[in-house]
């Protein structure tokens, strides 16, 4: 399964970069996150969910790419999901003007049909784009 989403802001790829950076960004993602350990550009969060219909703990392992994104993937407990990865991508449009490109790639286990979780995906997609946009069109 693959989900993708993607906005424009106004600010340049060095300031986005600098933002999306920040532990305040990374908790900010998904609602209650908090991060659990940070070392060498590498940071552990854990956010509590309701995911088809249980309360659950989700982990996911940030690291700072290259380009001034992130790159992103669930530390997977074998309930769901066999691997769920993604990237927070940065291009500059111009000097004052970024796209900003969220993608995930995953794959469920075997017991789990795609088509239950694509639209709780989907929505957290969403709920992810909302809040990073919110977050880098702060002045």
């Amino acid at each position: 399964m693959k989900f993708d989403s993607e906005f424009v802001v106004r600010r340049g790829q060095a300031e986005v970069a600098e933002i999306l950076g920040s532990d305040a960004t990374v908790t900010q993602l998904f609602p209650d996150t908090e991060i659990v350990s940070s070392r060498n550009g590498e940071r552990e969060t854990r956010t509590r969910v309701n995911a088809l219909g249980a309360e659950t703990t989700v982990r996911f392992v940030f690291r700072d790419a290259p380009d001034g994104g992130l790159r992103f993937e669930k530390i997977c407990d074998g309930r769901v999901w066999r691997s769920l990865e993604g990237a927070i991508r940065l291009l500059s449009v111009n000097d004052v003007t970024t796209r900003v490109q969220i993608a995930m790639e995953g794959t469920t286990r075997a017991l789990v049909p795609e088509f239950t979780i694509r639209t709780p995906m989907k929505d957290q997609l969403q709920q992810m784009t909302r809040a990073l946009r919110e977050r880098l069109e702060r002045r």
